[in-house]
Formats: structure tokens, C-alpha cells, sequence
């Protein structure tokens, strides 16, 4: 509810301006996520899915392990915000960006009907990329043994 909140705040300021337009028909409108025809690239269903997974699989990674209680103190949100920079420059010319389907609906829901009907893939991708991230930092992350010293 509170993205829903921000997207119509952003979108009455936006329309504040006088040449703000959401055409609901244009990839991307009102920073909408989409494929296909809705993609910035025009990028497919599938190519879609795959980065939206993989992505949000490598965020949940990074978050995990610099919040860790052996990471170094005070780091995590260079890297989280490092991490999220370089997921944005590799998917919005592919989705526009999910990796939160809160941020995704919230925009949807103003920019129209095609854009609400790919939602299922802006929910179902970043939460298999999150239990992906889990599963894989689980293993990742796991704390090696103290043999040294042990007796």
C-alpha cells in the first residue's frame, strides 16, 4: 500500500509538469516492469524471467553476506547499494527492473491493463530468486569449522 502511496504521489507530481503522459501502451511507461511488447528491449517472456530470477537470486546473496556477523562493520550499503546499481544496468533494458514486487505493482497499478497482466512474472521471479539467494547463501555462507585450536 505505501508503493501504491508513492507511485500516486510521483505521478501527480509528474503531472504537475504538463507534458507528463502515462501511455499504457509504451514499454516502460511510468517505470513500469514488462516484457515483449511491454520490454524497454522488447526482450521475451522467458529472457524476462531468467534475469529476474538470477538477479534477485544475486542481490538476496550480497545482502546476506554483507550483513553477515564476520563482514566487515558498517559496509553493507556501499555493497547493497553497489549490488542494486549493477542490477539496474543490466536489466532495464531487459524488464525495466523488478527485484521487489511491491515496486512493480505499485507503478502497474496507474499505467494500465497490459502492464498489470504481466505482474504474475514481477512476483513469481524475485520470490524464486529469493528462495534460490537463500538456498544458495545457505551454502555459501556457511561457517567453516574452527579446527584449528581444537583439541
Amino acid at each position: 500500500m505505501g508503493g501504491i502511496a508513492g507511485a500516486f504521489i510521483l505521478m501527480q507530481i509528474a503531472k504537475g509538469g504538463g507534458g507528463f503522459n502515462v501511455d499504457p501502451a509504451a514499454a516502460g511507461a511510468f517505470a513500469t516492469n514488462g516484457y515483449g511488447a511491454l520490454s524497454p528491449g522488447g526482450y521475451t517472456v522467458a529472457a524476462a524471467f531468467l534475469c529476474e530470477v538470477v538477479l534477485t537470486a544475486f542481490f538476496l546473496i550480497v545482502i546476506m553476506g554483507s550483513t553477515h556477523r564476520n563482514a566487515p562493520t558498517g559496509f553493507a550499503p556501499i555493497a547493497i547499494g553497489l549490488a542494486l546499481t549493477l542490477i539496474h544496468l543490466i536489466s532495464i533494458p531487459v524488464t525495466n527492473t523488478s527485484v521487489n514486487p511491491a515496486r512493480s505493482t505499485a507503478v502497474a497499478v496507474f499505467a494500465g491493463s497490459g502492464q498489470v497482466s504481466q505482474l504474475w512474472l514481477f512476483w513469481l521471479a524475485p520470490i524464486l530468486g529469493a528462495m534460490i539467494g537463500g538456498m544458495l547463501y545457505g551454502w555459501l555462507g556457511r561457517d567453516e569449522p574452527d579446527i584449528v585450536g581444537k583439541h
